[in-house]
């Protein structure tokens, strides 16, 4: 029997960074029966190969995709990219992501930001696909240590010195780390405080085994490298 068009499976394109809210809230989608999640899409630096915000190398980005068996989009970005570049470059991507894998709607692992929300909706708006929070005012404190317990595996790939010690660039995202963390650091770094690469969890089929690389300072970040075990 063919399903009524209010139990239609809703088909899910998925805004990936490579961090802990991705990678969670690609975890609630895939909790959800009606929802299936078609592909991740995502933006690098094509300057560097590395993902546009968490410094995070192409490659085990790829290997993330792979883990979560799902088709990966790469959105190339210039460098340096303005934000005509940018929505330019990301109304072509969606246009390409919407022929190729026929999504219903778009979802984005953010938080509480109301701005960062109202900007997704503006540059969504003639799409013509039904935005998705899945994570969205959760309490951050009661979502870190969700995502914690619930087996979620992330890095630090990248922080904020203003607001946070140095020593914490490629620390776990653990329980250990949240107590670590200044009192005026959101639990999940939502405010820019710190960026993860997420190596395993029960969104992923397998782990993405990843060792330390060199830690560094650049345009006003702390920047640790992660390589993945065993390369060259």
């Amino acid at each position: 029997m063919p399903q009524s068009a209010d139990t239609e499976i809703k088909r899910v394109l998925l805004s990936w960074s490579s961090g802990k809210d991705s990678a969670w809230a690609l975890y609630q989608l895939q909790q959800d029966s009606m929802v299936e999640v078609v592909g991740l899409l995502t933006t690098f630096n094509s300057a560097f190969n590395r993902s546009a915000i968490h410094g995070v190398r192409q490659q085990l980005l790829c290997l993330q995709a792979k883990a979560a068996g799902l088709p990966l989009i790469e959105v190339p970005l210039p460098w340096p990219c303005s934000n005509e570049q940018y929505e330019a470059v990301m109304d072509k991507a969606l246009d390409d992501a919407c022929s190729l894998l026929k999504p219903h709607a778009i979802a984005f692992g953010d938080l509480y930001l109301e701005d960062i929300r109202a900007y997704r909706e503006r540059q969504m708006a003639g799409v013509g696909l039904d935005l998705v929070f899945p994570l969205w005012q959760i309490p951050t404190k009661k979502l870190a240590q969700e995502m914690i317990t619930g087996g979620l595996k992330a890095k630090i790939t990248c922080l904020d010195p203003r607001v946070m010690p140095e020593r914490l660039a490629g620390s776990e995202f653990s329980h250990k780390l949240l107590k670590d963390l200044p009192v005026s650091v959101d639990p999940c770094g939502e405010n820019g405080e710190f960026h993860t690469f997420a190596w395993d969890g029960p969104m992923f089929k397998h782990k993405i085994p990843v060792v330390a690389g060199e830690v560094v300072n650049r345009d006003g970040f702390v920047y640790a490298d992660l390589l993945l075990e065993d390369s060259p």
